[in-house]
């Protein structure tokens, strides 16, 4: 990785370091969510209540495991029945670690007591995760396009 894809890295990666996993979800198909930090509750379009939203916000659109320091505890590809166990496994452990690897930026988490997210994308295209930063009124993302870690601002 670049100089500067470093330091972009680092600049959604410190203020990750220390806050809780508050919340998991499922979304479409196999995508996880992993809400970070303060959650801020969320009102779909159609006036139900969302998931909540965290300070920092990971996206796994598919191809994801969580790993212990040992084994696959369960992965996108693992029978259903195993997730919600597993998300509560992870919830509330603190970030201890966030990077990219591989040549394909893929994202991995370190969690307090040895436990790890990880993207690892197996179809054409770039890596699909996105990292939301919902500090601000603006909405910062960092993700990969042509195989280069990039950052994108949005308002909210």
């Amino acid at each position: 990785m670049s100089d500067d894809g470093v330091d972009l890295l680092r600049t959604f990666r410190d203020p990750l370091i220390g806050l809780p996993l508050s919340h998991v979800w499922r979304g479409a198909g196999s995508a996880i969510f992993l809400e970070f930090g303060h959650l801020t509750g969320r009102t779909r379009r159609d006036g139900t209540l969302g998931n909540p939203e965290g300070e920092f916000g990971l996206m796994i659109e598919w191809n994801w495991r969580i790993e212990d320091n040992s084994s696959i505890l369960c992965g996108s590809w693992s029978e259903e029945s195993l997730w919600a166990a597993t998300f509560d496994h992870i919830r509330n452990k603190t970030v201890v670690e966030f990077s990219v690897v591989g040549r394909l930026p893929e994202i991995a988490v370190g969690l307090s007591d040895e436990l790890f997210v990880t993207s690892f994308m197996t179809a054409e295209g770039d890596p699909a995760w996105v990292l939301f930063d919902r500090r601000e009124d603006v909405v910062r993302t960092l993700g990969v396009r042509q195989g280069r870690v990039e950052a994108v601002t949005a308002s909210r």
